[in-house]
């Protein structure tokens, strides 16, 4: 097929989907906004990327016409916009068809919130797409309750290269608890480091251990402070970002990973996903997204958000039980093979793809 991808072509998401699609012999042509530009050289040379003339905000409306020529020329079987804001915008105005419209998370929990115009935007952008997919099931619920949208929503998970995330486990002397995120108010990094205090200090006999966090971002000198405040310089640190190709190996030496984001527009929860397919147990807080992919009390443990003590149980069960770590790690492995496996996940977005092919020219 060809296939017209508007998305950033800065953003994982993109590359990941793009580059899949390339190498299953798919034309691909990604279109971005210029300040949205990709840096690190990550996409595959066989994926054609342009460059839109205008960037920023006003770029999602001004580019239109720009687009809706390019797709003239380059006349794609079907056009794939990601985000249900911007890039969705822009799909619209460009009379793009058959469009697959792609929501994420912040574009259907955060922005419509922001004022009845956004809410508005994001509506009209919906009602023009051929079909809708999202990530999870929670979302796809959060769009009929919002927008009330009653046409079919195609699920198409953001799964893991299960031959990358695989376990590889580590030997160290330490119990380890750890993540991978960005280091803002959304993730809860507060409440990972208050809740690993009390464990530690209701588990003074355990031995050594340590939280290991890494991620960037605009907390990180009050996290630091948190951190030493409550005496844990000596055995937590933030780590600092990292690449991607280094995720595996760094949830692979961690015992149990947390999750404890505070907001709905977690919506689909890959973080937790790679740390399963790692055979890692995950104590996730109960946002939207960790609902779905973490089975509480089988692959790990769902919490009340903002809840430190409640993360602090749970690290206390399984600091005590080696058995149990490795059986939710088994399980987790498990549930990722039959429903996140992402080159199964490339297959239901092919599927969806046909399908709006087929609406089109049935005249949707």
């Amino acid at each position: 097929m060809k296939i017209a991808f508007i998305s950033a072509a800065q953003s994982s998401h993109t590359v990941k989907w793009v580059n899949a699609l390339c190498r299953k012999g798919h034309t691909v042509r990604l279109y971005s906004l210029p300040s949205h530009e990709n840096r690190l050289g990550n996409i595959d040379p066989g994926v054609e990327i342009v460059y839109l003339g205008r960037g920023g905000f006003s770029g999602y409306f001004l580019n239109a016409g720009e687009l809706r020529r390019d797709l003239k020329l380059f006349a794609p079987d079907v056009v794939n916009a990601h985000y249900a804001s911007g890039y969705g915008t822009l799909a619209r105005l460009s009379r793009a068809h058959p469009l697959v419209l792609s929501v994420w998370g912040s574009d259907v929990y955060d922005f419509p919130g922001k004022s009845p115009f956004h809410k508005m935007l994001v509506a009209q952008n919906i009602q023009a797409a051929d079909v809708l997919a999202s990530t999870s099931q929670v979302m796809a619920e959060q769009v009929r309750r919002v927008f009330r949208y009653a046409k079919e929503i195609a699920v198409t998970p953001f799964g893991v290269d299960c031959s990358l995330f695989a376990p590889h486990p580590q030997e160290h002397g330490e119990f380890c608890v750890g993540t991978v995120k960005a280091l803002e108010d959304k993730y809860g990094m507060e409440y990972l480091i208050r809740a690993f205090a009390q464990f530690s200090r209701e588990m003074p006999d355990l031995g050594p251990r340590s939280l290991v966090i890494y991620g960037k971002g605009s907390k990180r000198d009050e996290l630091q402070g948190l951190i030493d405040s409550l005496g844990l310089s000596g055995c937590a640190s933030l780590c600092g970002a990292v690449p991607n190709t280094q995720v595996p190996e760094i949830i692979n030496g961690i015992d149990v990973f947390c999750l404890p984001s505070i907001l709905d527009s977690e919506s689909f929860g890959v973080s937790a996903v790679e740390a399963m397919a790692c055979g890692v147990p995950v104590i996730a807080s109960d946002v939207d997204g960790f609902t779905e992919t973490v089975e509480d009390g089988v692959t790990g443990y769902v919490v009340p958000r903002k809840d430190a003590s409640a993360v602090a149980e749970k690290l206390k069960l399984l600091a005590r039980d080696p058995a149990l770590r490795e059986k939710m790690g088994r399980a987790g492995r498990e549930r990722v093979l039959r429903l996140y496996d992402f080159q199964k996940n490339v297959e239901q977005m092919e599927e969806v793809y046909r399908k709006a092919v087929a609406l089109c020219q049935r005249g949707r």
